[in-house]
């Protein structure tokens, strides 16, 4: 592989990193449905309005409006909306191991539901990903750093990733583009979680300053369009290869978490990641990745 090609991997790596720093930082000044709506919605429009005015790519037709509604609430509105929720209560570090959990989680969620053998491999690497999950988590139980319902709402969220994930595999978009569809799933997952934003609303716990315009821009522009280009890049060149830079995430991960936040680092973190590490390796070496779709 070329320079491009290591360029595009390395900076996908940081880019997925950085989301659950540059959440960290937005929840210093934000409530979290504040967050998700604006960068939803900014992300969104910016996605849109290069495809349809820029690029001039059709717009869905007729079916197609409802199954990018439907992909747009399990990817963006529950997903999203958790994993958000889930940042309150753990740190960022912890949050990037368990992003990285997504491809087992796929594998095994895809093989239940069209009804295949599992696979050995695949629950082997899953409870080794888990438990080096709980192994980082374990002293950042003993403090402010995370709780054991941040670390399940987490895990719910990603089976919500998974589900959207799969869906988006299986279904025919009859070569609607997918800057199109990633906009407008945005746009939808955005107007889906307006309910729990006003029902949640509290004026004193947002403040519009810094930390707010900083963490949701970041994640709006760099985070959710361009790590979702550098990642179609290296998937249309090689979808397997591509897969090992999700390796790179959890690492990136922790160095912003500890660089830029200052929350703790040990021994159990090494493990925890090295565990997590070990489970993914297991699985990409017994089997290509077939289905991962990121549009954080």
């Amino acid at each position: 592989m070329g320079r491009k090609w290591i360029a595009s991997g390395l900076c996908f790596a940081v880019l997925w990193a950085s989301a659950s720093v540059a959440t960290k930082i937005a929840l210093l000044d934000a409530q979290p449905f504040v967050i998700a709506v604006t960068r939803f919605f900014i992300g969104g429009i910016a996605m849109l309005l290069f495809a349809h005015g820029f690029r001039k790519y059709r717009f869905p037709q007729k079916k197609e409006w409802r199954k990018i509604m439907l992909y747009g609430l399990l990817n963006i509105s529950i997903y999203l909306g958790l994993y958000i929720v889930a940042m309150q209560k753990i740190s960022a570090g912890l949050g990037t191991l368990a992003v990285a959990l997504n491809p087992v989680i796929i594998s095994l969620m895809a093989a239940f539901i069209f009804k295949k053998p599992v696979g050995i491999n695949n629950i082997i690497s899953l409870i080794i990903c888990l438990g080096g999950v709980f192994v980082a988590a374990y002293p950042l139980l003993q403090t402010s750093y995370a709780s054991i319902d941040g670390i399940l709402i987490i895990l719910i969220s990603m089976l919500a990733y998974s589900a959207g994930a799969i869906y988006f595999s299986k279904t025919n978009w009859y070569g609607l583009n997918i800057i199109t569809i990633n906009g407008w799933q945005t746009i939808f997952g955005g107007i889906f979680l307006i309910p729990f934003l006003l029902f949640t609303y509290k004026t004193g716990a947002n403040h519009y300053g810094f930390n707010f315009w900083s963490g949701t821009l970041w994640l709006a522009v760099p985070v959710s369009i361009g790590a979702v280009q550098c990642w179609l890049y290296l998937s249309q060149k090689n979808a397997t290869n591509a897969s090992y830079w999700l390796f790179l995430c959890p690492i990136f991960g922790f160095i912003l978490s500890v660089v830029l936040l200052k929350e703790p680092l040990s021994w159990y973190t090494a493990v925890g990641v090295s565990l997590v590490l070990a489970g993914l390796y297991t699985r990409n070496k017994q089997k290509e990745i077939r289905v991962i779709n990121i549009t954080d």
